[in-house]
C-alpha cells in the first residue's frame, strides 16, 4: 500500500513539473504580446498625448495585468518620489519583475536596451526606438510561439512518462 501511495505521488510531482514547464512556454507568448501592446500604448502617450513619462507608464499600468502592471507601476513610482533618471529606474523596475514573468534573457536585453534611450530624445526619435524594440519583441514573440507548438505537448508528456519510468525503476 505504501509502495503504490509512493508511486502516485512520483508520479503526480513528474507530472506537475512537466505541466508547469509546460504553462511556462504558453506564458511566454502571451506575455509577449501583452509587453508590445503596453509598449504600444507608450508610443500613443508620448505622440500623441503628450503625457509626462511617469503619468504614462502610470496610465498603462492601470491597463495591463501583472506582471506588466507592477512594472510600469513601480517604474512610473520611481520616477516620481526618487531622484533617479529614467534609465536607472527602468532597469531597477525591470529587474524587481524578472523573476515573475516567463520572459527569456533576450526580452530582458530588448527592455533594457530599450531603456537606455527612453526620455532622452525629441519625440519622433523616441518613437523610433519604440517601433525599434516592438520589431525585436515581435521576432522573440515569433520564436516563442514556436517553441510553444514544438515543446508543449512533449514536455506534458515527458512530465508523465518520466513518473512512470520512476515508478517502474523503484518497484
Amino acid at each position: 500500500m505504501i509502495k503504490l501511495l509512493g508511486a502516485v505521488f512520483i508520479i503526480i510531482a513528474t507530472s506537475w513539473g512537466g505541466f508547469e514547464a509546460a504553462r511556462h512556454l504558453t506564458e511566454r507568448p502571451k506575455q509577449l504580446r501583452q509587453l508590445k501592446v503596453s509598449l504600444q500604448s507608450l508610443e500613443a502617450e508620448i505622440m500623441y498625448g503628450h503625457t509626462p513619462l511617469a503619468d504614462a507608464a502610470k496610465n498603462i499600468s492601470n491597463q495591463l495585468n501583472k506582471p506588466l502592471s507592477t512594472f510600469f507601476e513601480t517604474f512610473s513610482y520611481k520616477l516620481e518620489k526618487s531622484s533617479l533618471t529614467v534609465r536607472t529606474a527602468w532597469n531597477e523596475s525591470l529587474d524587481e519583475i524578472w523573476g515573475s514573468t516567463a520572459y527569456k534573457k533576450a526580452e530582458i536585453e530588448i527592455m533594457k536596451q530599450f531603456g537606455e534611450t527612453l526620455g532622452q530624445h525629441d519625440r519622433l526619435t523616441q518613437q523610433k526606438h519604440i517601433q525599434l524594440a516592438l520589431t525585436h519583441l515581435e521576432r522573440e514573440e515569433l520564436d516563442a510561439r514556436d517553441k510553444q507548438t514544438r515543446y508543449e505537448q512533449m514536455v506534458k508528456s515527458l512530465g508523465v512518462l518520466s513518473g512512470l519510468l520512476i515508478v517502474i525503476i523503484l518497484m
